[in-house]
């Protein structure tokens, strides 16, 4: 069995194995899309692979609609090479569910897959092709939240986008130049209509995009690179939108047990690969279950019926409210505090964590006890009914290999949103009480202790990639397990940073709470865990 036109022309094969397979014809799909395209997507990752890809293939299968998707990646070209091409932009997603069951799909809704390379001509003229199509109502983007920033540590512009402002249009090389040079193609052909959609994991991500669009954009027409008008045609709601959008899936990376089951079933040729940029990627992705897609319904050039493959559209303030729910409340602080706790503890799946009955009561609280209180409802979705499906469901799932250190990276960007939220509205509320704030003092605590990269035995780990690592370590790279310590001099320039926390810890009163959580955690080994057991009490 191999993964390509060839391969899949006997559907039985694959039938048989388990294998959900397209319905449709998929050369009629693909010629419909290449002269007539409706969405383009850029960020081939997996997230893209198992939600995009796999919406847009159940509305096929139904006969919703009869075009696909065009998939472009313009930071990681190796992925187009090495995973796309050779399967013919076809790939299998495993969707790990928590009873135990696993559930196999072959995505054929992917039909054509370019590069975002100015210096590749076939393909950046194919691209320029399809702005300038009447057609084309979505260009989205998974690309990270980074994919957007043109400025670096310095607050300079990155070389990339530096280059672009002084070239202009003709061969830019930042991810942003080349897709405001491809914007300005449709812009020369009758100021089209189109919505650009980030689909990234982060707040406000359509005001993001916008603003590095848009300063590209006035750049070029300030130096006359561009014709006058191109800036209001970025401007114009009615022309071009940025809707804000909140997306929930959890697709770690490709995993070697699963990769092992494709095997099993025969599946030829089906290894993960690492590229040169460090991206791991596959043939398949594995991923959770639940998935929410939540996106404000500003299509200028109009869209398909998105919301009969299970897309919600609604208005901007409550995407703002669903993001808040998720991010602030509901999930990614529950998440933040296992992985800490995760690589204290020698954890090395997510999931192991929740069989311990410490952790999970741990989240429990955070969730349940000091979140929900100030956890926003968006209406269209439930915190309460959230948080059950996040505890009893997807974190608990013990075949989603999610792992604490890969949620640890970048914590110290994490945490003002995460818990510094919350804080503030304990501030503000005229009925709750910060001082009742007793758990989520303990992550902040539990996080300075992982900054020393030793564990709760005494051994070193790796700590995971973070911005502030170097300038965080400088306050206790000196103290070591069983040391005594004047806490509140080697902590007060952390706890006191409102960009780490939201807040100044001192000035709403927590700041002492982590110190005496923090010298608690260091008096030796197993520390850690005896910290958790006085104050989670079980």
């Amino acid at each position: 069995m191999k993964l390509n036109e060839k391969g899949l022309k006997n559907k039985d094969t694959w039938t048989i194995k388990g294998y959900r397979v397209p319905k449709y014809d998929r050369e009629t799909i693909r010629i419909n899309t290449i002269k007539n395209p409706f969405w383009i997507h850029f960020g081939v990752g997996n997230i893209f692979r198992a939600f995009q890809a796999n919406t847009v293939q159940n509305l096929l299968n139904k006969n919703i609609i009869n075009r696909g998707l065009i998939a472009v990646e313009g930071y990681d070209y190796e992925i187009i090479e090495k995973i796309n091409k050779p399967y013919d932009d076809y790939s299998i997603l495993v969707t790990l569910k928590s009873n135990g069951t696993v559930e196999k799909t072959v995505i054929g809704s992917v039909v054509e897959s370019l590069v975002a390379d100015s210096g590749n001509k076939f393909h950046f003229d194919r691209l320029k092709e399809i702005f300038m199509n009447d057609s084309l109502q979505i260009a989205s983007f998974t690309i990270t939240e980074k994919g957007y920033s043109l400025i670096d540590a310095k607050s300079q512009f990155l070389k990339d986008v530096e280059a672009d402002l002084e070239q202009g249009v003709s061969l830019p090389k930042s991810y942003i130049g080349k897709v405001t040079a491809l914007i300005y193609e449709r812009f020369l052909s009758g100021e089209k209509p189109i919505a650009l959609v980030s689909m990234d994991n982060c707040s406000h991500n359509g005001d993001k995009l916008y603003e590095a669009i848009n300063t590209i954009a006035s750049a070029w027409e300030e130096r006359g690179l561009v014709k006058k008008g191109f800036r209001d045609y970025i401007n114009n709601p009615s022309k071009l939108s940025f809707p804000w959008t909140m997306i929930d899936k959890i697709t770690p990376r490709p995993d070697d047990s699963v990769r092992k089951v494709l095997e099993e079933d025969g599946i030829e040729d089906i290894q993960q690969i690492i590229t040169s940029k460090n991206t791991y990627v596959a043939p398949f992705v594995n991923g959770e279950e639940c998935e929410y897609l939540v996106i404000e319904d500003a299509f200028p050039n109009g869209r398909p019926p998105l919301e009969k493959g299970g897309i919600i559209f609604t208005d901007r303030q409550t995407v703002d409210k669903v993001e808040k729910m998720k991010v602030s409340t509901c999930l990614n602080p529950l998440h933040t505090a296992l992985a800490i706790f995760g690589c204290l503890l020698g954890y090395d799946l997510i999931s192991k964590e929740m069989e311990n009955p410490l952790l999970r009561k741990m989240v429990e609280i955070i969730g349940y006890k000091e979140g929900l209180l100030v956890a926003v409802d968006p209406k269209i979705i439930n915190p309460k009914k959230f948080i059950d499906e996040v505890l009893q469901v997807r974190i608990p799932n013990p075949f989603m290999p999610d792992t604490p250190q890969r949620i640890a990276t970048d914590t110290s960007q994490k945490l003002p949103i995460r818990f510094g939220e919350t804080i503030k509205a304990y501030e503000q509320s005229n009925k709750l009480d910060t001082q009742d704030l007793k758990i989520i003092p303990l992550v902040f605590a539990g996080w300075i202790r992982y900054l020393m990269g030793v564990d709760d035995k005494g051994e070193p780990f790796i700590i995971s990639p973070d911005p502030m690592l170097d300038a965080l370590s400088l306050h206790i790279e000196d103290i070591s397990l069983g040391d005594r310590i004047d806490a509140h001099k080697v902590l007060e320039p952390i706890l006191s940073n409102e960009k780490i926390f939201g807040v100044n810890l001192y000035k709403v009163g927590l700041g002492k709470r982590v110190e005496d959580y923090f010298t608690e955690m260091i008096a030796g080994t197993g520390a850690v865990e005896t910290t958790l057991n006085k104050y989670i009490k079980i």
